[in-house]
């Protein structure tokens, strides 16, 4: 008799990352359970994308949740007054931490992921956090999804049972952006069907020029490919 699969929640924005992160925990053989935001981001591309990869990389369930970090603003990706940085390549890219960052937007997605994971029984939690090739975020470090576990494993009911820990996996965190790309393709993903984009076209196009887009970019540059996601021509 076959055994069941194990249980993983993966947060799923409908980027490059996250999409390849899912493909990484359906590799290892957990049974995934996608977790989308609908947080106050100014375009909502990201999340129709979201449910494309979720659909053709058959998760066993995708919710998207309503919260509003808009009413803090303090980001260029919730506030329309704010705007998004562009540049004309990766090497203009600021080395502080840039208006795009949302503040505590991490450690609140975790939250929630965590809430689910306890109510399916799951140990595991996968984030497409990157380290190297990213826009500078402190909620993207190792030390970061460190202490979010540790954490994690003080609160919920499971863990204090000693029956279970609970594992954040953060599988691309040391990864180049060029080297995510080449372990996706090898899995399978589709990147047309993601959106990686700050600052899209009211049609979903990339802009070419933030910083996420820069960076992906980059990454497909140096696989010697195209992007296949949509640009637009301004």
């Amino acid at each position: 008799m076959p055994s069941t699969p194990k249980s993983a929640v993966v947060l799923l924005s409908g980027g490059l990352d996250s999409a390849t992160c899912l493909a990484i925990a359906k590799k290892e053989g957990f049974q995934v359970y996608a977790m989308s935001f609908r947080y106050g981001q100014r375009h909502q591309g990201e999340l129709t994308k979201a449910k494309l990869q979720a659909a053709s990389q058959g998760v066993a369930q995708h919710i998207v949740v309503d919260i509003d970090l808009s009413v803090f603003g303090g980001s260029a990706l919730t506030d329309a007054n704010l705007v998004v940085p562009k540049h004309d390549s990766p090497d203009e890219i600021d080395t502080g931490i840039p208006i795009t960052y949302v503040p505590a937007r991490n450690t609140i997605f975790l939250s929630f992921a965590l809430g689910w994971a306890e109510v399916l029984g799951a140990c595991d939690i996968f984030i497409g956090v990157n380290a190297l090739d990213y826009s500078g975020y402190p909620d993207c470090r190792p030390e970061f999804i460190n202490a979010f576990e540790t954490m994690a494993n003080l609160a919920t009911k499971a863990s204090i049972g000693g029956s279970k820990k609970l594992t954040i996996h953060a599988p691309l965190i040391s990864m180049t952006k060029a080297d995510i790309i080449q372990l996706g393709l090898s899995l399978g993903v589709d990147y047309s069907k993601t959106l990686s984009c700050y600052d899209p076209s009211p049609t979903d196009e990339a802009c070419g020029h933030c910083d996420a887009c820069l960076l992906r970019l980059r990454g497909f540059q140096q696989n010697k490919m195209d992007d296949p996601s949509r640009y637009s021509l301004k």
